[in-house]
């Protein structure tokens, strides 16, 4: 991509949500009721990113496109395009392939995370630079975790010229007060974690050349798209084994090949719904954000 060109987002969105136990995506958190999708979108508009490419589930795509069709402005740039199995994020921002054009580098982002406009900016500004490195967004591990459920994150390794060295998903990431470290109960060490590790929330910037490593991922995992869909079509199982980004882009800088991941780092607040307990929690965050100025009334840009 040519610098100063407006990046592509692609959002995935085709998740099913069960432990949440609806669309969460739609999820109406913002203090006027805006969904997450809402406030994701608009502070990437905000940010400086032009297309947004939704990769969605055949059966919570259409309320999804709906809501879209109806609430969204004729000035965002939007895509639809649908991941048919749930095959891991690898296997959904394949899906987004043919919306974006052939050289072009793009972001990816969660439907189920705000991540605010200064993290999308400082997304966005490495993306127009025209960088030839792919980037990772590192949140502090404590302004992640919202409640006092416990939640996955993926730990960041980062060498002293700021590049991802590894990737290491922690599970049942618990939060325990302030000044305090945060735990995990997933058995590998250290078990406390400090509050301030860089942590990845699947918030990403790709060049091109991040097609040939996913497209070989895929490959390597025997899951054959087609077939799989057949098989679902005439009542076999779905299946249940995934290919995931962040153990695909953690073994791409472990092995030393493709682009170098450059991590850049917030200490923006991430707003993220896991579970349905989660959501007074985050309209009460969003509500403070706003009235602290920390993030506009309205969304769109459009005063309220």
């Amino acid at each position: 991509m040519s610098a100063g060109v407006a990046p592509s987002l692609v959002v995935l969105a085709a998740g099913m949500a069960r432990r949440y136990g609806g669309c969460k995506p739609l999820a109406p958190i913002g203090p006027n009721g805006e969904a997450v999708l809402d406030l994701l979108v608009s502070d990437a508009a905000a940010a400086g990113f032009g297309q947004v490419v939704l990769v969605l589930h055949p059966e919570t795509g259409p309320s999804i496109r709906y809501h879209v069709d109806q609430c969204w402005p004729a000035s965002i740039d939007v895509a639809f395009t649908e991941q048919h199995l749930p095959l891991g994020t690898v296997h959904a921002v394949l899906a987004a392939r043919g919306s974006l054009g052939p050289d072009q580098s793009f972001a990816v982002a969660n439907a189920d995370d705000v991540y605010g406009e200064e993290a999308m900016g400082l997304l966005a500004g490495q993306l127009e630079s025209g960088t030839e490195e792919h980037v990772l967004v590192g949140y502090e591990l404590a302004s992640t975790v919202a409640t006092d459920d416990p939640v996955t994150r993926g730990i960041c390794q980062v060498d002293p010229s700021g590049h991802l060295t590894g990737l290491t998903e922690r599970r049942g990431v618990t939060r325990h007060g302030p000044g305090r470290p945060l735990t995990s109960d997933d058995g590998l060490e250290p078990s406390e974690l400090d509050a301030a590790l860089p942590a990845s929330v699947n918030l990403w910037g790709f060049t091109p050349e991040i097609w040939d490593v996913l497209t070989a991922a895929m490959d390597a995992s025997g899951l054959d798209e087609e077939a799989l869909v057949a098989s679902v079509a005439t009542g076999g199982d779905v299946p249940k084994a995934e290919v995931l980004l962040p153990e695909v882009v953690a073994a791409m800088v472990t092995k030393g090949i493709g682009r170098p991941v450059r991590v850049v780092t917030t200490d923006a607040k991430l707003i993220g719904v896991t579970h349905a307990a989660d959501l007074p929690v985050v309209s009460a965050e969003l509500a403070r954000q706003v009235a602290w100025g920390i993030r506009p009334g309205s969304l769109w840009g459009v005063e309220a």
